[in-house]
């Protein structure tokens, strides 16, 4: 074994040290989009539903966890739909960000728990909204209708 020769990583085989997860959720055609609040970090920008996974946690069930945080509803949360990974200069960890389809009953009446207001958006109005740097790719994705959205998980 030649000890000499350097090790070579992929940087994307290593694990990220912070996870995050967005919803993608839709209701009549349209995607719902919530606003920071104006005393948070990016204040006033725009974001899909979501947050940290936290230890021991899954991907999906931190999803139905801080939907019911955020929003004060259920959601089944369906099929992943885009990963990314972005790093923010005042955040040290890279971030993987993961996006999910996720359902709520129709009847369900959301609760602005956390955020300064949000919305129902027409998909391709998106790119009008001022959305988090690790968001806009998705964003730019679904304004164009790369990513398909038929509702169901």
């Amino acid at each position: 074994m030649d000890v000499s020769a350097p090790q070579l990583t992929a940087r994307k085989s290593r694990k990220p040290e912070l996870t995050v997860v967005a919803a993608l959720i839709l209701r009549d055609s349209k995607i719902l989009v919530c606003q920071r609040h104006r005393d948070d970090t990016h204040s006033l920008q725009w974001e899909f539903p979501g947050g940290k996974v936290e230890p021991g946690e899954i991907p999906k069930e931190a999803l139905a966890r801080e939907l019911r945080e955020e929003l004060g509803v259920e959601a089944t949360i369906g099929r992943e739909l885009f990963r990314t990974r972005h790093g923010y200069r005042e955040v040290q960890p890279e971030l993987e960000l993961i996006f999910f389809q996720a359902i709520i009953d129709r009847s369900a009446e959301l609760q602005n728990l956390v955020f300064e207001g949000f919305e129902w958006a027409d998909p391709s109005a998106l790119t009008k909204y001022n959305f988090l740097q690790a968001d806009e790719e998705f964003v730019a994705l679904l304004a164009s209708h790369a990513i398909p959205l038929d509702g169901s998980p």
